[in-house]
């Protein structure tokens, strides 16, 4: 069961040294209105499971109201360094994070900080769309119910307000009471992603979101994505180049360093830049050849 809200530590801002953990306050969110701030800054990264190094030594620097997209090959770590935003490694036995990741100037990984409010700030929206088996409109105002909201016309509110920023109100309006289950895949992953945007994240991250949906739906996720962009900050892994060409503002390309004596291989950024500079003009050999097709 999740803790109350007065309980969790939101961390958001540095703390001062103090005799017992304390919870860092939550900012206001005027606080971070100008445009290109950097939300994350990620230094010397390096992901283990138990002994196994699956990431090693990733430095970038995420910005506000930005998509900012993963790219590379199966294996290269991709998802799992989106994954280290949000601290949802922390859920996998034996996985661990060396270096330093900070959230709005704050480490994510201190002590002080609490993995369920990171959660809470930093959403998720993951490959395969996952409605509860919960009406459509429980689906959205799970979120808000767990975190203490029991106000029924706010919850209205926030239930249709989810919903259109999904650009799924016009659609699902009239069977709120239908089971989130009945959707179609589309639609499903747009109810997950107004799932996600009921409890008014700072961050969306979202793990290949569009691989298992038609190009139909593909589309209405994309629109839907350079919609939101300004009200929050995006970060998206796709296999689809082309989907990263149309939608982001920065590109992340991640590689693979094999080991031949261990058969092991091991994730590296390779180069980090304006999406149209990675495509049109990459500095690293291994980018042009992935950009390009010459590898897959």
């Amino acid at each position: 069961m999740e803790q109350p809200e007065q309980d969790i530590a939101t961390g958001l801002q540095p703390l001062e040294p103090a005799a017992e953990p304390q919870a860092p306050p939550t900012p206001e969110p005027q606080a971070y209105s100008e445009p290109g701030s950097p939300v994350f800054d990620a230094e010397k990264v390096s992901c283990y499971y138990g002994s196994f190094r699956a990431v090693t030594d990733v430095s970038l620097s995420i910005y506000e109201h930005e998509i900012t997209a993963f790219i590379g090959p199966s294996g290269c770590g991709k998802t799992t360094v989106l994954r280290t935003l949000n601290r949802m490694n922390d859920l996998v036995a034996g996985a661990r994070v060396e270096g330093e990741v900070r959230y709005r100037g704050a480490s994510l990984y201190s002590k002080d900080v609490s993995p369920i409010a990171v959660r809470r700030n930093i959403g998720m929206v993951f490959q395969k769309p996952n409605p509860f088996p919960k009406s459509i409109y429980d689906n959205v105002a799970y979120g808000p119910r767990i975190n203490g909201e029991r106000n029924r016309g706010k919850l209205d509110e926030i239930v249709e307000h989810s919903l259109r920023q999904a650009a799924l109100w016009d659609e699902v309006k009239n069977r709120l009471k239908a089971s989130g289950l009945s959707l179609s895949g589309g639609q499903a992953q747009r109810l997950c992603i107004a799932r996600t945007l009921a409890v008014e994240p700072d961050v969306v991250l979202m793990d290949e979101p569009c691989s298992a949906l038609d190009p139909i739906a593909t589309s209405a996720i994309e629109d839907l994505m350079r919609d939101i962009k300004s009200r929050y900050t995006i970060v998206i892994v796709t296999h689809n180049m082309q989907q990263a060409t149309r939608v982001s503002d920065r590109t992340a390309f991640f590689s693979v360093l094999r080991n031949e004596e261990s058969d092991t291989r091991t994730g590296v950024l390779v180069e980090y830049g304006r999406t149209q500079q990675i495509f049109e003009d990459p500095k690293d050999s291994r980018t042009e050849a992935y950009v390009t097709g010459q590898v897959g």
